[in-house]
């Protein structure tokens, strides 16, 4: 079982929250903010906590475009892999939208085009 992250733009939510129950169908424990995240916490303290518990980050590309709150978690991740870290950043193409530049030859999960598919190809990429 690992540890995933679901990195989204909050107008993604049902989709995210969709996404986390196929993952979890697959045997995965999935962090994902709103459920995760309780009334009095600090947001940016229980995300700091679920990126260092990660084993993988989804990153979900939103045809709402980017966020702040997304590009500094991937790009820790993906920091934090780049340097020798068991961690790896997936992408997802979750409503739509382009990969961030350095991730434009990365292959990725296209839960647009066939929703099963793309979570079967997350959950094959998840070990």
């Amino acid at each position: 079982m690992a540890a995933v992250f679901i990195s989204y733009r909050t107008p993604d939510r049902a989709e995210a929250t969709a996404l986390k129950a196929g993952l979890e169908k697959c045997g995965h424990k999935v962090w994902l903010d709103s459920e995760e995240i309780a009334v009095g916490d600090s947001i940016v303290g229980k995300i700091d906590e679920g990126l260092d518990a990660l084993d993988y980050l989804v990153l979900c590309y939103s045809s709402s475009g980017r966020s702040a709150y997304t590009d500094a978690e991937w790009t820790a991740t993906l920091h934090r892999q780049l340097s020798g870290h068991a961690v790896k950043v997936l992408p997802a193409r979750l409503t739509g939208g382009e990969p961030p530049a350095i991730l434009a030859g990365t292959r990725y999960a296209d839960l647009v085009k066939d929703w099963d598919q793309g979570v079967a190809d997350l959950c094959a990429a998840i070990r």
